[in-house]
């Protein structure tokens, strides 16, 4: 039996600003044991912007019918962040917190303009790049939320994307399920969003599309797909951690297809 009926895959973007379509945002849609399908945005335009992603998310969350979404950008940040600025170990108050500091949702905002003291905050959140996440090291390749410049990084869509995270969040309230922060098993019958890491996937399912970024978003959307209905998704929602590593991995979040134990 599985346990979604749909899945998505987003291969994100920090470029610009909220409102603008940008090429590197695409969404694939998989269904009713067909291949994912790419979505194009509503109202004629040509690409997704952050905004329209996020709202389009609401509208489709909202349905009577379990979806699991992956979206490649990091979700929270390491414990380290949290203990440098004194913050409370939890993770809807660090989204609040963020989005205060790094109002990257706002119209006309980019995030370099935060990250060199134009607007909001910054300053008062700033990470390092040594600092990794438990799921980044596990992941191998995966780099730092706060490694910037720097090719394959996340760290620009990281900070664009968190607070898309909180407007999904607040209008959605408990018909979502953000995981693994509101727990590691997802109800049945709910729609749940999750981080993911397209390098894993990327080489198992290859598709004709022309450009990376959908080949990404394709992956996603197909592995989840695969794992919903091979039975393989129950293990990937539980990690082999100890109990000190799920504690941690509670607030800084885990990437799914991860596996928790050392290889």
């Amino acid at each position: 039996m599985t346990a979604f009926m749909r899945t998505i895959g987003i291969d994100y973007s920090g470029a610009q600003t909220a409102e603008d379509e940008l090429t590197w945002l695409r969404v694939y849609l998989a269904d009713n044991d067909s291949r994912p399908v790419e979505v194009v945005p509503p109202n004629l335009r040509k690409y997704w912007s952050r905004r329209g992603i996020a709202e389009w998310l609401v509208e489709r969350l909202a349905e009577d019918r379990p979806t699991l979404v992956g979206i490649d950008h990091g979700f929270s940040f390491p414990l380290a962040y949290f203990e440098a600025h004194d913050l409370s170990l939890d993770w809807p108050a660090f989204l609040d917190d963020f989005q205060r500091h790094w109002p990257t949702d706002d119209r006309s905002m980019y995030v370099d303009f935060i990250r060199e003291g134009v607007c909001g905050n910054g300053a008062a959140r700033q990470g390092q790049t040594r600092w990794r996440r438990l799921c980044e090291v596990r992941a191998g390749r995966a780099k730092s939320v706060f490694h910037f410049d720097v090719p394959g990084s996340v760290a620009k869509s990281t900070h664009a994307g968190i607070p898309w995270l909180r407007f999904i969040r607040q209008r959605l309230g408990p018909k979502v399920h953000f995981w693994p922060f509101d727990g590691w098993d997802i109800p049945p019958g709910r729609s749940a969003i999750a981080e993911i890491y397209p390098s894993l996937w990327r080489g198992l399912f290859p598709c004709e599309a022309p450009t990376r970024d959908q080949q990404d978003a394709f992956s996603v959307a197909a592995w989840l797909w695969r794992a919903n209905q091979n039975g393989s998704l129950a293990t990937f929602l539980k990690p082999e951690l100890t109990a000190s590593e799920r504690a941690q991995a509670d607030i800084e979040g885990w990437i799914l297809g991860v596996r928790g134990s050392h290889p």
